[in-house]
């Protein structure tokens, strides 16, 4: 997963372990000035978001051995103790009920499936154009 970080490019870090979500979250952001990053389990994010530059991280709420919300948690307790630095972070949600859990774990922003592209891009374009959460 060795990516540099790019120069005017933006990195989207993908933490799911489902192709057919993740084929959908690639056609939704890569682009000329986008690339995407994945990772299959939860425990994965924290060494790739500083291995790929992330500057926006993308959660599914059911990824292996680590789940979304303590993912989500666990970046911010690390930002927070100032071991990394402070993310963008995106919980993919997998029904209404869920955007609960999503707010507690302090994610930026959250989204329920299934996605709609337009709306996943315009997310990520907002969380953006804001400071990232510590």
């Amino acid at each position: 997963m060795a990516l540099a970080s790019l120069p005017g490019v933006t990195t989207v870090l993908l933490a799911c372990d489902d192709d057919d979500l993740a084929a959908v979250v690639d056609a939704a952001v890569v682009d000329a000035d986008t690339r995407l990053a994945r990772v299959t389990e939860g425990r994965q994010v924290l060494d790739a978001v500083d291995e790929v530059g992330a500057d926006v991280v993308v959660l599914d709420l059911q990824i292996g051995n680590m789940g979304g919300m303590a993912t989500c948690r666990d970046l911010r307790l690390e930002s927070g103790a100032g071991r990394l630095a402070p993310q963008r972070i995106i919980v993919l949600c997998d029904r209404d009920a869920d955007v609960f859990l999503a707010r507690q774990s302090g994610a930026d922003a959250w989204l329920v499936k299934p996605l709609d592209a337009i709306r996943l891009r315009a997310t990520i374009d907002e969380i953006l154009a804001t400071e990232p959460t510590v």
